[in-house]
């Protein structure tokens, strides 16, 4: 009990350093790079539940954006049609994502493999596209979502590119808190329980299913919070905001990051933050025209998938301490 404790003073004094480093580093960089750290948060939260999902209760999913949806346009009908305060709406986003992901694990509890990603596939495809049915999610225009501009106590210098790498990084931060704990805890043993044999996990007195539903909850939940930071961030919520791509982006981070650890989070979201980057300066050194501009960076997230299946499947960290311990020997 000693140590579990120790463990999360840890972690609880790591995320706090990170976060005063994070706020050290956001004023001495420009608008731009403020801009891509919001990003950076927003996807590292979005990668973290997919490895609470598949990394640990072993449920792949291929519908982390259709999730990501749920929260963006919880968040947008309650700051826009009930004029609720930006908080609440990322709190209604949180509460609303939880239930649908309730919902939705009690259907696909018994599912497993080809099966439940096949599911949240069609998930991924069918749900954003609902909202062009009904005229009240605003359709293809979409629904504005604004949480309002940068308070002025921060001063004059304080842009709201920085206000929403604020946000962003500080809901992410406690997010990934929360996760790493539940991970740590009893939850956490369980889920890897019913992952690596369902079967013993059922004999020695889990319950799988209801194991593999909270488990669907809970990443649905935190999935919801980071559809919110991704609207707040383009400023409105729309189907074409959660293309099915990004739920291929979502688990490209995963797997770069190591679906079996949160502790590369980070680094995943760098690295799809960056690949625009480099897609756009590949275009201009090629002088490529603008349809090679659109299909570069899909192609790029396709490769990097296929080199990290091939030679990282467990991440870079994975990697680096295998060598070190074959350097040892």
């Amino acid at each position: 009990m000693q140590s579990r404790f120790d463990s999360a003073r840890k972690r609880f004094i790591a995320f706090v350093l990170l976060g005063w480093i994070l706020l050290l580093i956001s004023d001495r960089v420009g608008e731009l790079r403020n801009y891509q750290g919001a990003f950076v948060a927003m996807y590292s939260l979005a990668i973290a539940c997919l490895i609470l999902l598949t990394g640990y209760s072993g449920q792949l999913s291929l519908g982390q954006g259709a999730l990501m949806a749920v929260g963006g346009y919880s968040a947008a009908l309650t700051a826009t049609k009930l004029s609720w305060h930006p908080v609440v709406a990322l709190i209604m986003a949180v509460l609303v994502a939880g239930l649908f992901g309730l919902i939705i694990g009690f259907a696909v509890a018994r599912l497993s493999g080809p099966y439940l990603s096949g599911t949240t596939l069609a998930l991924a495809i069918a749900l954003p596209s609902l909202a062009n049915t009904f005229p009240s999610l605003g359709a293809e225009e979409g629904i504005i979502f604004d949480v309002g501009k940068a308070p002025t106590r921060f001063g004059e210098a304080f842009s709201q590119y920085k206000w929403f790498f604020w946000i962003s990084a500080l809901a992410a931060l406690i997010s990934i808190w929360l996760i790493a704990n539940l991970l740590a805890s009893k939850f956490g043993r369980n889920w890897k329980a019913i992952r690596d044999n369902q079967t013993a996990a059922a004999l020695s007195g889990l319950n799988p299913g209801r194991l593999k539903v909270t488990a669907f909850a809970i990443s649905s939940a935190f999935s919801g919070l980071a559809g919110a930071l991704l609207v707040m961030l383009i400023s409105a919520v729309s189907p074409s905001a959660f293309p099915l791509s990004l739920s291929f982006l979502i688990l490209t981070g995963a797997v770069v990051t190591g679906v079996y650890n949160l502790r590369g989070v980070v680094f995943g979201a760098l690295v799809l933050v960056v690949i625009p980057e480099i897609a756009d300066a590949v275009v201009t050194s090629l002088g490529g025209s603008e349809r090679l501009t659109s299909t570069l960076p899909g192609f790029l997230v396709s490769l990097l998938l296929i080199l990290a299946v091939l030679f990282t499947p467990n991440g870079p960290g994975h990697l680096i301490h295998f060598r070190k311990k074959n350097t040892k020997k």
